[in-house]
């Protein structure tokens, strides 16, 4: 018997629904979100199949592609459609126009959804677990980045509140050698009270060069006249900015741990040879690249499909004599965001690559154009390489597509 299954997941249980061949259903079941909860999903299907080995050819729909349950369904060789919850809630009006909404109901949506429209979908790729950690660690250290951006926004956002002298002695609170200082001078009292002795120590401490011009504008900055706060004041806001700065440190060492740990996992992987033959391909860009597209060989089976799915094709909205090109929307932001920087740092390395920059420039690009341009030549010629197993070849890269379509959508 040929079924479906869909599954809406919620953080403390799931609701299944399995549709025969004709839209009917056949079971519904909410099960818990561990080990007992899987087995029972795995023994309802095969209640309902002829056959054990057709077991794994049942297609399951689900609503994100991350949590225990879709890891655990891909290692028992289940098939696994992570449908995009957009797409789920226009199907979800096929059944109906009242807006009513329900996780049962969502569940045979999912289920009715790949009856129908299965051949609309892709299942989840098979990535390996070398890869899939490559995933892990590469995300996480872009989240600890963007998080680490957030505090210093914080802190600097504290700072012109109560400490403006500590921006112009330090516009850059990222450096070590701002947060030593600002962490033992962290008011505008404690900046009057700091020597250049003292001031030469903490820099010492941080490994800058001794830089007597350094030292003075720091506390010319620090001792300048200024506006200040009331005394209590000013002190709870250093009490603040001295837990910010902690905080700052902290994350520092944790993006640096992530950063070596996710170098060390890439140099093991098979494919990071390929990847870092390519040039701005640096180990941070390649395992972004790698954790994003994955390493199974089946999951694009074209160079368009890659490019799409990293957001550097642009798409057309053509309707009666209306005809326009624009920028692709509906991508991978981080595939997409690793590709951004990968052709920023090509142009500087690449001959090839700063020669069609150029030319998109003089065609009348903007420069996050020319860039998403050459993006998505980079990503294609990165797909050939990958496809056939070869490592990035400049000459080769550059000369693959002699005749250009026009250049304002190629």
């Amino acid at each position: 018997m040929q079924i479906t299954c869909g599954i809406d997941w919620a953080e403390q249980h799931h609701d299944v629904a399995v549709l025969d061949a004709d839209g009917s259903v056949l079971a519904r079941a909410r099960i818990d979100t561990g080990a007992t909860g899987f087995s029972r999903l795995m023994s309802l299907l095969a209640e309902h199949v002829d056959d054990a080995d057709q077991l794994a050819s049942v297609p399951i729909g689900i609503e994100t592609d991350k949590n225990l349950l879709v890891v655990a369904l891909q290692a028992a060789g289940m098939t696994v459609f992570a449908i995009n919850p957009r797409a789920v809630a226009r199907y979800r009006e096929r059944h109906g126009q009242s807006g009513k909404k329900s996780d049962p109901g969502d569940a045979f949506v999912l289920a009715d959804l790949l009856r129908t429209d299965r051949h609309q979908h892709r299942p989840l790729p098979s990535i390996s677990v070398h890869a899939s950690a490559i995933k892990t660690l590469a995300r996480q250290h872009q989240d600890a980045i963007w998080s680490l951006n957030q505090t210093v926004s914080r802190l600097r956002s504290l700072l012109l509140e109560f400490y403006p002298q500590a921006l112009r002695a330090f516009p850059n609170l990222k450096q070590k050698a701002a947060l030593a200082v600002l962490s033992a001078a962290p008011t505008p009292e404690a900046g009057l009270r700091l020597t250049a002795r003292r001031l030469a120590t903490l820099l010492r401490r941080c490994r800058r060069r001794n830089d007597p011009s350094l030292a003075e504008h720091v506390l010319s900055a620090l001792h300048s006249p200024a506006l200040r706060q009331p005394t209590a004041v000013e002190a709870a806001y250093g009490v603040t900015a001295q837990t910010l700065i902690a905080i700052v440190v902290a994350m520092q060492t944790a993006v640096e741990e992530l950063e070596q740990a996710l170098a060390a996992e890439l140099d093991q992987h098979p494919l990071a040879t390929i990847l870092r033959s390519a040039p701005g391909l640096g180990p941070v860009l390649a395992a972004r690249v790698l954790a994003e597209i994955g390493d199974d060989p089946t999951r694009f089976t074209t160079a368009a499909g890659l490019r799409a799915f990293a957001g550097t094709a642009p798409v057309t909205r053509a309707s009666g004599r209306s005809r326009y090109v624009k920028a692709r929307k509906v991508r991978n932001k981080r595939l997409g965001d690793a590709c951004h920087w990968w052709a920023f740092v090509t142009i500087t390395k690449s001959a090839g690559a700063r020669a069609h920059y150029d030319r998109r420039r003089a065609a009348g690009d903007h420069h996050n154009a020319a860039l998403r341009n050459l993006a998505n030549k980079l990503i294609g010629r990165l797909w050939w390489c990958l496809q056939h197993d070869e490592t990035w070849n400049e000459n080769t890269a550059w000369n693959i597509d002699i005749a250009t379509p026009d250049p304002r959508t190629a």
